[in-house]
């Protein structure tokens, strides 16, 4: 097992971060009268709470040979064991579990406070002999139709694995039961650990992939139909492959990294192959993602067209009812003033009045039915030449 080296002590003007706190050791307290010397504070770590660890073990030789029941005992194995490896599973751990891991294995303060939260961006970080990973889970729901992140961060050192989920996914233990199958596989120690890990979240973007394919075909078929709530559907959707390229883009630089430190690293020949196939993957499915985003693109733009085009028919519809209620009205009125000349002519000689000019006309009858034919006809004439009637 590679000697730990001994981290040094910060100075005094430097920020005082509590892993910093706990990393360093205590100072003892002056000797009582007694025999009994002071205790090695590196040699008995305070046992922090076991309910994050999902689990812990020990492998040698690409077999497992103790399956400890604190992250306290798992120390105590790996020292025991020089040539061993340990692979420690956490699920949202608490403080005072990264601060123990950071004292045992030496982890940069830097990735150690990236652990502690999660919302961290894809990215490999190499601190000295140590590894750090931040990837970001993919899984497809089915029920709601929409797409699940998760976050993963993954040390890995000469002699030990560390992984910290922050979410639900991804689901370890399909791949520590992979790779204790495939002993020849784990005996390549810690790399092969991280590259099946890569592996593992990288095959967990094919079923996801599949299930957006299929919500954008469904997509498709609702704005041909004139779905009111499609654009809801596409904008969700749309955000959801920002977050997948987020996810997926950074991984492609990632692995192309850990490829171009082959030679440097001496990485083993079955592994530099099992990485580049896990590269490939990785960059298909990165560029399914671009052709999705572009796809709901066109199909938002396509969506807001044929929204448009039937606005357009709607106001012209409209347009159409409005004219000819403009002409119906024109026809009423046009109608209404004829029929109102000949009621004028019979309101004023229907007046009972005794003295009035023509009262006494012989005439006067036929010439008040003249008068309202040449007025109803001139009016008549008037409205049709306007098209109105």
């Amino acid at each position: 097992m590679t000697e730990r080296r001994a981290r040094p002590e910060p100075p005094a003007n430097t920020r005082k971060h509590a892993w910093r706190r706990a990393t360093r050791p205590p100072t003892p307290p002056p000797a009582a009268n007694t025999t009994e010397p002071p205790k090695d504070p590196a040699t008995t770590p305070e046992s922090p709470p076991a309910g994050s660890v999902v689990e812990a073990a020990l492998y040698r030789d690409g077999v497992r040979v103790a399956t400890p029941a604190s992250l306290a005992d798992t120390f105590r194995e790996l020292r025991e064991q020089p040539d061993g490896m340990a692979w420690i599973g956490l699920a949202r751990p608490t403080e005072a579990e990264l601060l123990s891991l950071a004292a045992e294995f030496d982890l940069h303060e830097l990735a150690l406070e990236d652990a502690m939260e999660a919302h961290q961006r894809p990215k490999l970080e190499r601190y000295g002999e140590t590894l750090f990973v931040v990837l970001r889970a993919a899984r497809y729901l089915d029920a709601p139709e929409e797409v699940d992140f998760g976050e993963l961060h993954v040390f890995v050192g000469p002699d030990f694995v560390i992984t910290v989920r922050h979410s639900a996914a991804p689901d370890l233990s399909g791949v520590r039961r992979r790779m204790e199958e495939t002993p020849d596989l784990l005996r390549l120690g810690p790399e092969a650990v991280l590259y099946a890990i890569l592996d593992a979240v990288v095959d967990g973007y094919v079923p996801v992939v599949a299930g957006v394919q299929n919500d954008i075909d469904e997509i498709e078929t609702e704005v041909f139909r004139g779905d009111p709530e499609v654009s809801r559907r596409i904008y969700e959707l749309s955000r959801e492959m920002v977050e997948f390229q987020r996810a997926t883009r950074p991984l492609v630089s990632m692995l192309h990294s850990l490829m171009a430190g082959f030679a440097k690293y001496g990485t083993d020949e079955e592994l530099q192959r099992y990485l580049r196939d896990v590269a490939d993957h990785v960059t298909h499915t990165s560029e399914r993602v671009d052709g999705f985003r572009q796809a709901l693109t066109d199909i938002l733009t396509v969506n807001a067209t044929l929204v448009t085009q039937q606005q357009n028919a709607e106001m012209r519809a409209l347009a159409e009812a409005g004219f000819e209620q403009n002409e119906e009205i024109k026809k009423i009125s046009s109608w209404a003033a004829i029929l109102f000349a000949p009621t004028l002519v019979g309101t004023i000689y229907g007046m009972n009045f005794e003295t009035m000019p023509e009262l006494k006309w012989a005439a006067g009858y036929p010439f008040a039915i003249l008068l309202m034919a040449v007025v109803c006809v001139s009016l008549y004439f008037i409205f049709k030449r306007r098209d109105w009637l």
